[in-house]
């Protein structure tokens, strides 16, 4: 299936403002690309990219005072299947995890392991460890908490999604990253497209999607708690510890966000 996905972001800047974005598929995607997401920006600026320590491509730029554009889209070739689970789950020591993984074991800016490691403890304790346990983390999780858009906020962590009982899909998989953790399984937040095919009317407008991957059965296997079920056309963008890692836009000054739209849809013809 020929997936067509992108975005066009509009910010006001007040003063000549240096931003660094994360707004390009991953790496690992590279097989699929058909054509490719190349930033454009408007008006031009020079851009410059690195790849930071998860592997993530980001852009740096210097924006200029007034309206800015920025847009991109590619077109990817993907499954028309629903998502696979892996066939092994199984739950590693922590004495014999790979050493990337222990990062993805550590408390963050949004996952508070320390404060919610006794009640994760309480909650999935008796579950099977491995894959069986963190499905039944998503399994709470998508229970647990209430979406909406109106309930997003950008210093909501773990522990205030887990109090509240609502929030949007970064505040599902915030938790869930938490209570795996806490439980020492190794989690990394994901972000990226996910397509409404398969999914019936109506669909809310589309944006982009967090999920997380759990090292589970020697390899990194995906989980959606605000989902929860297998999807058709998911697009990783970035993996980092939270969302603060892999934000789509860090702004160095005064810079307003007045327009964002975010297209992932099969291509037609």
């Amino acid at each position: 299936m020929m997936l067509r996905v992108g975005y066009r972001l509009i910010y006001e800047c007040e003063q000549h403002t240096p931003m660094m974005l994360m707004l390009n598929t991953h790496f690992s995607c590279v097989q699929n690309v058909r054509s490719a997401d190349l930033l454009v920006v408007n008006p031009p600026v020079g851009i410059a990219q690195y790849r930071d320590g998860f592997g993530n491509l980001c852009s740096r730029l210097v924006a200029p005072p007034g309206r800015f554009e920025m847009s991109t889209t590619a077109l990817l070739d993907v499954s028309d299947r629903p998502e696979e689970t892996a066939f092994w789950g199984h739950q590693h020591p922590v004495e014999e995890l790979p050493d990337e993984c222990m990062v993805f074991l550590l408390g963050s800016r949004y996952c508070e392991t320390d404060l919610l490691s006794e009640v994760a403890w309480e909650l999935f304790g008796k579950v099977q460890p491995g894959r069986d346990r963190v499905q039944a983390i998503c399994d709470f999780v998508h229970r647990h908490i209430d979406f909406g858009y109106e309930f997003a906020r950008s210093t909501k962590t773990a522990c205030h999604v887990y109090r509240e009982r609502r929030g949007v899909c970064r505040d599902f998989a915030h938790l869930a990253v938490t209570f795996c953790r806490a439980m020492n399984i190794p989690a990394r937040y994901c972000t990226g497209y996910i397509s409404d095919v398969g999914v019936p009317p109506p669909h809310s407008a589309m944006d982009f999607a967090a999920w997380f991957e759990a090292y589970v059965g020697g390899s990194w296997q995906t989980f959606d708690p605000r989902n929860n079920v297998p999807r058709i056309g998911r697009v990783l963008m970035a993996r980092g510890r939270d969302a603060a890692d892999v934000a789509i836009s860090n702004t160095f000054g005064p810079a307003k966000l007045v327009e964002f739209t975010v297209h992932c849809a099969p291509e037609e013809g």
